[in-house]
């Protein structure tokens, strides 16, 4: 167990945001064995989306039957309203899923914010936030269906009153998807299902095929390829956001549990490519909860124990601060995903958190809760993205319209000194289109 000092981390995590992260030698022997030559992500993934803008569905067809699913056909690629229908799991299994949709539509419900007009003697100023029209979700379903993640961004965005939901997953080799997600898409009144992943599915979302439709925003997590798609796409269609790997922060004080600790710990580590980090004042809790992550890796089955194992061998962090407050110091300069409070007293912390995207602060902090039914959305900024950005919420799906209307008082008084900025920007058609208004006899706006 290598630990590090409070100034030795504060040095990595410095120098994690100076770094350029590097492809995973996994997604180089991927790339390689797809496209025959060594490319980069970037040129990797551009290949694929250029494709599926200029042919279509022929485009998504081929990468989808290369990549995923090598039986597909391009009418097999939407799941049927039967399948939808049909689709059964097991009564305890949907019971969750209900709970999870209730409590997650409960949080954001009660989200701020609305359209407002404020009138005065200078006539009137306001906004009409308006919920786009059609989002597509990205629901990755690989190594694991991610059924709340399916909830965790349908529901902001149906609270928002997103006329249209669509979602893309990959499908296992046989073409087959989860029943668990479709019922969940069936309860959350989605219709339109594709069994189509990586950057294909991104690139048919964000350009439109005759099959997919275009959409106004893509939101979801995804692979090192889906991610990639979702940066290059930008600007033709709306992101939510870059996520990375996930991580989760526990700060312990010798008041926490390791038993609690170490399980925290593990939840995160079960994650392909995550990164759990653990920062305690206590030298004697880290050695606790070393022994205690030992024995819950036995106890898991595989894969998970290996994916587990994997993260704890090369991404887990250990931390000795000198305090509490040095420990929060670290977690704010960290900015992680996930910050669990483990600490005697943790609200009196909770207000000196500058940068995270979920505090965990009940339950015996048990930052799993918050993957599937506490309420907020689960879908948080990573790889330090704290620092700027926020879990997905309704705002992610609507947009604002500045509305202006101000009266010839108004006008009269204010229009002077746009003018001169005007001016001062070199803009001259600008500013004689206010001081024709000035000019104007009639005494009213046109």
């Amino acid at each position: 167990m290598r630990i590090l000092t409070q100034d030795q981390a504060r040095a990595a995590f410095k120098k994690r945001f100076r770094e350029t992260p590097q492809t995973p030698e996994i997604w180089k022997g991927r790339i390689l064995e797809s496209f025959g030559e060594a490319l980069s992500p970037e040129e990797a993934v551009g290949r694929i989306l250029k494709d599926v803008q200029e042919r279509g569905d022929a485009g998504l067809l081929e990468w989808t039957q290369k990549l995923d699913y090598p039986d597909a056909t391009l009418e097999g690629l939407r799941v049927t309203d039967d399948e939808l229908e049909d689709a059964t799991i097991d009564p305890k299994l949907f019971e969750a899923i209900h709970t999870a949709i209730s409590r997650v539509w409960s949080f954001h419900d009660k989200q701020p914010g609305g359209s407002w007009t404020d009138y005065s003697e200078d006539g009137v100023l306001g906004q009409i936030v308006r919920p786009l029209e059609r989002v597509g979700l990205y629901i990755p379903g690989g190594t694991a269906p991610l059924i709340s993640s399916l909830i965790h961004t349908a529901v902001p965005a149906l609270v928002a009153g997103v006329s249209e939901l669509v979602v893309c997953t990959p499908p296992a080799r046989d073409g087959s998807i989860h029943p668990a997600l479709l019922v969940t898409a069936r309860e959350l009144g989605i219709a339109k299902v594709f069994r189509v992943g990586g950057a294909q599915a991104i690139g048919a979302m964000a350009y439109g095929t005759n099959l997919v439709p275009k959409v106004d925003k893509i939101a979801g997590p995804g692979n090192l390829f889906v991610v990639t798609a979702k940066k290059l796409v930008y600007g033709a269609v709306g992101i939510e956001a870059l996520p990375g790997p996930t991580e989760t922060l526990v700060l312990a004080d010798d008041t926490a549990n390791p038993r609690f600790v170490a399980a925290d710990l593990m939840a995160q580590a079960e994650h392909i490519g995550a990164f759990p980090v653990l920062i305690s004042n206590s030298k004697t809790l880290l050695e606790e909860v070393e022994r205690e992550i030992h024995l819950q890796l036995e106890a898991l089955p595989e894969p998970n124990r290996s994916w587990a194992r994997d993260s704890l061998l090369e991404r887990y962090l250990i931390v000795l601060a000198d305090s509490v407050a040095g420990a929060l110091e670290l977690s704010n300069l960290y900015a992680p995903e996930h910050l669990c409070l483990l600490v005697r007293n943790p609200w009196d912390w909770v207000g000196r958190v500058e940068h995270a995207g979920g505090i965990f602060v009940v339950v015996d902090r048990m930052e799993a809760l918050g993957d599937y039914a506490a309420g907020p959305s689960h879908v948080m900024p990573t790889s330090g993205t704290a620092r700027f950005s926020s879990p997905v919420n309704v705002r992610d799906f609507q947009k604002i319209i500045s509305v202006v209307g101000l009266s010839r008082g108004a006008l009269e008084r204010v229009a002077p000194h746009p003018t001169r900025l005007a001016r001062a920007e070199g803009l001259e058609a600008h500013a004689r289109a206010m001081e024709v208004r000035l000019e104007d006899a009639s005494g009213e706006l046109e």
